[in-house]
């Protein structure tokens, strides 16, 4: 009933900044404390890994520590979406980027979100 509908993605070189943008639509389940919205990423080969989350309601914020202080997560409560800002972007940020949804608590766990986007290629050129 949930649909993430992402936008953004590309290619860049290396320093350059680029930014991936998220929307729910559908019910959700905003209203909930501990609503989350967050991005992971996943490279070839390689595991699916966090890189940051913002709760719906307070302020609080979450990163990878790979991306602390390159990229900033965002979000717009009324139109149910984050975006995610990607600065100083380096080769090894090279994955496809996930838009995740839901009640959380742990938010660096892939497995305590609830809907996926599609995924968003970005690819950094050095």
């Amino acid at each position: 009933q949930v649909q993430l509908v992402e936008s953004g993605g590309g290619l860049v070189q290396a320093g350059g900044s680029l930014r991936v943008s998220c929307t729910a639509s559908g019910r959700t389940f905003s209203t909930f404390s501990n609503y989350v919205m967050g991005w992971f990423r996943q490279a070839p080969g390689k595991e699916r890994q966090f890189v940051a989350a913002i709760k719906w309601s307070g302020i609080s914020t979450y990163y990878a520590d790979a991306v602390k202080g390159r990229f900033t997560i965002s979000r717009d409560n009324a139109k149910n979406t984050v975006a995610l800002q990607m600065d100083s972007l380096r080769a090894e940020d090279t994955a496809v980027y996930y838009c995740a949804a839901g009640t959380v608590f742990s938010v660096r766990s892939s497995s305590q979100y609830d809907y996926w986007g599609q995924g968003t290629q970005v690819t950094v050129s050095s």
